[in-house]
């Protein structure tokens, strides 16, 4: 079963994080109603219904793979892997928490998997660099540039650290639903937060007082 269309899944645009926190926490009730009645319809035999499920989640589900091998086609792949896996579970969601989270861990525990049985070419953390010419504070170079660094770096940590940073501050799950997905206990993931946190500012000290992981810390 082939659920993506032929052309490949573009990223989002670049939307201010607070903006993009809010419409998701609104949208978040909207969805979890979708995404329920396409289960139930799916459960009676209409097969098409997943569709709506892959329209909804494949940009967050394709997102969540690249930021762990660092390659949109394999990302694409193993996004379409969790998909129809997904699809042949459906049944096991045992409606505890609402379809999403429940979609996320499986997903995460594949990508886990597929990093270790293929693990990703990593970049040194000392080969990443803080940007090297000031821009105008503010400037979406400035934030573009800044982003791009984060990101970088935080791929370039150990998997549990990278793995807790990407749930928490690119996909702004909060601690309960990151230890969901990964399958660990709130305190552990909230450890490895913090020493994933401590690592980064030792290297980036100076664009991690701006980034998104400062506007998340303290939440």
């Amino acid at each position: 079963m082939h659920f993506f269309p032929e052309a490949s899944v573009q990223e989002n645009a670049t939307v201010n994080p607070p903006v993009r926190s809010y419409l998701r926490r609104r949208n978040a009730q909207v969805r979890a109603s979708e995404d329920q009645a396409d289960v139930d319809r799916i459960l009676t035999g209409d097969v098409s219904a997943f569709e709506g499920i892959v329209r909804r989640w494949q940009g967050p589900l394709v997102n969540l793979a690249y930021r762990f091998c660092g390659d949109r086609g394999r990302a694409e792949e193993m996004a379409q892997e969790a998909f129809l896996r997904a699809y042949r579970a459906l049944k096991q969601w045992r409606r505890d928490s609402v379809f999403s989270t429940w979609l996320f861990a499986l997903a995460t525990n594949l990508y886990r998997s597929e990093m270790r049985r293929i693990p990703a070419r990593m970049i040194a953390l000392d080969d990443v660099a803080e940007p090297r010419e000031p821009r105008a504070a503010g400037s979406r170079s400035e934030d573009t540039d800044r982003d791009r660094c984060v990101r970088r770096a935080v791929f370039a940590l150990p998997a549990k650290y990278r793995e807790a940073l990407v749930l928490f501050y690119f996909h702004d799950m909060d601690v309960a639903a990151a230890a969901q997905s990964l399958g660990l206990p709130e305190g552990t993931v909230k450890a490895r937060l913090s020493r994933g946190r401590q690592i980064l500012r030792g290297k980036l000290p100076q664009i991690l007082g701006t980034s998104r992981l400062k506007e998340r810390e303290a939440r």
